[in-house]
């Protein structure tokens, strides 16, 4: 490797790490901590096609199922995710955000597009603009 390979690693590095904490400080303003933020992001655009599960959710956020389930029950709690049993299989639970859960993860989602868009590298800029702008449906 190339001096300008650890370079441009180190750099990339620091863009991920600094919009983590912006991500992070902009779920706390909505009231939620950045693994909820995530649930919430998983929940409404992980699974395809059909409603996520607990289970996809412990996929999606690299937890255990039974630590799925607490986060789970923590956002029910704030009435941000409502459960609903499979009409196919009872033991499977399907998970959906509420409509108050559906305004949180929208604002949160467009601050997050904002500021990649902002901070982003060219080539990043690039894969950026292929999800259109901020209030496009």
């Amino acid at each position: 490797m190339r001096d300008s390979d650890y370079a441009a690693l180190a750099q990339f590095r620091y863009q991920i790490r600094s919009f983590l904490a912006f991500s992070e400080a902009a779920a706390a303003e909505q009231g939620l901590t950045p693994t909820q933020h995530q649930a919430l992001l998983g929940i409404k655009g992980f699974v395809r096609p059909g409603p996520a599960t607990v289970g996809d959710v412990a996929k999606f956020l690299l937890i255990r199922h039974h630590s799925a389930v607490e986060l789970i029950n923590r956002l029910e709690k704030q009435g941000l995710v409502s459960r609903a049993a499979d009409p196919e299989d009872a033991r499977r639970v399907h998970l959906k955000l509420t409509k108050k859960g559906e305004q949180k993860l929208q604002a949160l989602s467009r601050k997050n597009l904002e500021e990649l868009r902002r901070a982003a590298s060219p080539a990043l800029s690039r894969l950026l603009k292929s999800f259109g702008e901020p209030g496009e449906a």
